[in-house]
């Protein structure tokens, strides 16, 4: 929920100090900038996903087909995950749950809701699973760099106070004092940039499907589950932090599997991208014969 409280921001150590608005008015219609940055991020994402799908096998009409419908259902599912673990502050005005705009969308949420539409879509198009979330994993990290900016404007997901060199000030509009706190939003946001650089780099040189998909899984899972002891709205079940726990666990069954995955022979020509062109080049080579037959 946006702490309403909360006006100008600040980096005092870096010099910068700013009031950023949370919506655009353009006459009757209100942009709020949350939103607008997720869709930003999501259409570079996609941007992104058009231009390198063909070195992943995938047909860019297949891609965009996924976009549209797997997007709505990954929203529904992030908002969904993020009321449930926090329903108190729905229970009184259920009807809140609505308003998105207001920020709680917990990524969790997003990303099992985004992974079951890609399963059905694979099964749809005949897809290898791997390859097509190894694409995938790629721009969550770009759509997830990008989309903390959205934190950013709503003042919220920062950590708890703190005094160190990259802290947050926060102009309290009640009590007329700043606040300061670690800005999780922006360590979130390095931390996934430096993800999409690294595992962009070692794309181009995949072994096995799914490679990619797994190394997003550990990298992130490790930061999430290093930021998120800093927050201080996190989800919680009981005592426990839902996305640390969920981010411990994911990152150590990836390291594991990508261990695994080590000391086992992978042949390259099991690349779905490679499946493609050896039938695509047979389906030439059959077409050229028929014709010199006929």
């Amino acid at each position: 929920m946006i702490p309403a409280n909360y006006s100008t921001i600040s980096f005092p150590s870096l010099g910068i100090e700013v009031n950023p608005g949370r919506a655009l008015a353009l006459g009757p219609l209100t942009i709020h900038y949350y939103g607008l940055i997720i869709a930003i991020g999501l259409m570079l994402a996609v941007v992104y996903a058009c231009r390198r799908c063909s070195q992943f096998g995938i047909k860019q009409d297949d891609l965009l087909d996924g976009v549209l419908w797997v997007t709505p259902f990954a929203i529904l599912c992030a908002r969904a995950y993020y009321c449930i673990f926090s329903w108190a502050d729905y229970a009184e005005n259920p009807i809140s749950v609505l308003y998105i705009w207001n920020g709680g969308l917990a990524i969790y949420g997003g990303v099992l809701g985004a992974v079951a539409g890609i399963l059905l879509l694979c099964r749809i198009k005949k897809i290898k699973i791997g390859a097509l979330l190894d694409m995938v994993a790629l721009g969550f990290l770009i759509g997830q760099s990008i989309g903390r900016w959205g934190n950013f404007v709503n003042r919220e997901a920062f950590g708890a106070a703190t005094d160190s060199f990259f802290r947050m000030g926060l102009y309290n509009t009640v009590t007329g004092a700043w606040e300061y706190y670690h800005p999780t939003f922006l360590y979130e946001s390095v931390w996934n940039a430096m993800g999409f650089v690294l595992l962009h780099v070692l794309s181009k040189r995949r072994q096995y499907d799914g490679q990619i998909a797994l190394g997003y899984v550990a990298w992130y899972g490790l930061g999430r589950c290093l930021i998120e002891g800093l927050r201080m709205d996190s989800l919680y079940w009981g005592p426990v932090r839902v996305s640390q726990l969920l981010a411990g666990i994911s990152c150590a069954a990836a390291v594991s599997v990508l261990i695994w995955q080590r000391f086992r022979p992978h042949d390259k020509a099991d690349l779905f991208v490679n499946q493609v062109a050896a039938q695509t080049a047979e389906n030439a080579a059959q077409t050229q014969e028929n014709e010199t037959k006929e």
